[in-house]
């Protein structure tokens, strides 16, 4: 008997009993793709169970190993994975922030699995970077801190950074004005006004590392802080901040009362 979607026009045609939840769950089935396993596939193992239920089902050792991919030094990728976490005092968070050179320095890491490892914890870092940059609220000091922190508290070597905001404190740039060395570095008022009038910039917020870790301001740094802000106040913009950062902490030239 012919089907009563032959007589119906083509953009009416429906199958009615396709559409019940049970011919539903087998179309879907059907249609999803069939994985297959390799031989030498064994489910207990970390990459496996990534892939099978998820990266939340594996410690923090077992990601780690994961990356490794195989052992070194007299270790097996578990012990391996599992030594270098605890020489962070099993802290993903201090082995993010740690110096770079200190991978190559464990065992059974060459220079392959350290770029590996830099790799990783820099693509982390810019990708919290660019999540915070989304959702920070400049008008928050504590929110500008974080973000501060997270791009600049960790570099080896000092960086000064501008933020341009508009009349309504929403950010237009963030821009790197002056890199220097572990000590010392220069920065250009000029340029940062120039860059403020081309940005038609209302307000600013500047900051730079201390390598040190100390967030204490120097002489230096109040005396371009007072030069900064009367540089633009000439051009009718406002300095309403300069951060000083460190790995852990900050000093916030507005809060201390300074500006």
């Amino acid at each position: 008997m012919p089907s009563s979607c032959l007589a119906a026009p083509a953009t009416e045609c429906r199958d009615t009993a396709s559409t019940t939840p049970a011919a539903q769950t087998r179309l879907r089935a059907a249609s999803r793709p069939h994985k297959r396993r390799p031989k030498n596939w064994k489910p207990h193992l970390p990459r496996e169970r990534l892939l099978e239920r998820g990266p939340a089902a594996l410690t923090d050792a077992e990601l780690i190993a994961v990356l490794l991919g195989t052992g070194g030094g007299g270790l097996d990728v578990f012990d391996s994975a599992r030594a270098l976490l605890a020489r962070f005092g099993h802290s993903l968070r201090d082995m993010l922030d740690a110096d770079p050179d200190v991978f190559a320095t464990h065992p059974g890491i060459g220079p392959a699995r350290s770029a590996m490892l830099i790799a990783v914890t820099e693509i982390t870092r810019r990708a919290l970077i660019e999540k915070a940059r989304e959702r920070m609220p400049i008008d928050s000091p504590g929110a500008v801190e974080d973000y501060l922190r997270l791009r600049i508290g960790m570099r080896q070597h000092e960086v000064f950074v501008t933020l341009y905001l508009d009349a309504r404190h929403g950010l237009i740039e963030v821009e790197e004005s002056a890199r220097g060395s572990l000590t010392r570095m220069a920065v250009y008022p000029r340029e940062i006004v120039r860059r403020a009038l081309m940005l038609n910039a209302a307000s600013v917020i500047v900051a730079h590392n201390h390598p040190s870790g100390a967030v204490q301001p120097s002489a230096e740094d109040r005396r371009l802080t007072r030069v900064l802000r009367e540089a633009l106040a000439l051009v009718d913009a406002t300095l309403l901040d300069h951060v000083v950062v460190g790995t852990a902490d900050t000093f916030s030239f507005a809060r201390a009362g300074w500006l």
